[in-house]
């Protein structure tokens, strides 16, 4: 009986079983990589808004307290957006002509929201959890966990942008090892921790001397600071003494009500 087959064929027999087991990998390491990448979950990339907001300009150049426009972040679970009433507050007396500063006064005018100029609904969310996810402001900032660590260098956004994705692996990181993430100001070692957040940014203005750690939260990523072994004993002693345990930490309920 003549061969059907060359004896090329087992070679390519043996090449289709092997990418048959490798294209399940391939493609879930593809979608993976798609789904943690910018284009999914936005990070580094500026958001429109109906007026472009900066936070440099206002938070780092004029020195304006981020509590002044997110009233309620030291005291609840949302940090709050400010009412059209607190940008009119400077706005009906600076930059009363501006065109960009024109959504803010028909705003104040209407006593509707803010808008883009096509009428569609403004304040583009830039930060946001699943619903299924429960989130406190108020005890990250009564910790000492500046809101640079979460949303990245905010001080110097001329347009706001995400500064880290919020996946739960990324939450976890700080959550099991929370002595990473908790220090003192040496140079303000009486401060309470609600009080070293937004006393960082006063340094800032002060053009005082910043440690390695601040300088990455003011300018680059908290996450990507690697503590010394110094530093984290000061973490321990911080989790010990705000009482923080990791237990609850990393329990699904603490997170998932």
């Amino acid at each position: 009986m003549p061969q059907l087959f060359k004896p090329s064929a087992n070679t390519l027999a043996k090449l289709s079983v092997i990418l048959a087991g490798l294209l399940p990998v391939v493609v879930l390491y593809a979608g993976v990589t798609v789904s943690r990448s910018p284009y999914n979950t936005k990070v580094d990339i500026p958001i429109d808004q109906p007026i472009p907001f900066s936070h440099q300009h206002h938070a780092y150049e004029l020195g304006i307290d981020c509590r002044y426009c997110h009233t309620t972040v030291e005291k609840t679970a949302i940090a709050g957006v400010p009412p059209t009433e607190t940008c009119m507050s400077c706005h009906s007396q600076i930059w009363t002509n501006s065109p960009l500063l024109e959504p803010v006064r028909k705003s104040y005018e209407t006593g509707l929201p803010i808008a883009f100029a096509d009428g569609s609904p403004g304040w583009t969310k830039v930060n946001a959890v699943p619903d299924f996810v429960y989130f406190d402001h108020s005890i990250h900032i009564d910790r000492g966990i500046n809101c640079n660590v979460c949303h990245g260098p905010v001080n110097k956004m001329q347009i706001t942008w995400k500064g880290n994705d919020f996946q739960m692996r990324w939450c976890l990181e700080c959550h099991r090892e929370p002595e990473k993430y908790l220090y003192t100001d040496a140079a303000n070692p009486n401060l309470s921790g609600r009080e070293q957040v937004f006393n960082l940014y006063m340094k800032l203005q002060e053009g005082a001397k910043l440690t390695q750690r601040e300088y990455n939260m003011l300018y680059k990523n908290e996450f990507r600071y690697s503590p010394n072994t110094k530093e984290i004993e000061e973490g321990k002693a911080l989790v010990k003494k705000y009482g923080v345990t990791k237990e609850s930490n990393v329990d699904c309920y603490t997170c998932h009500h």
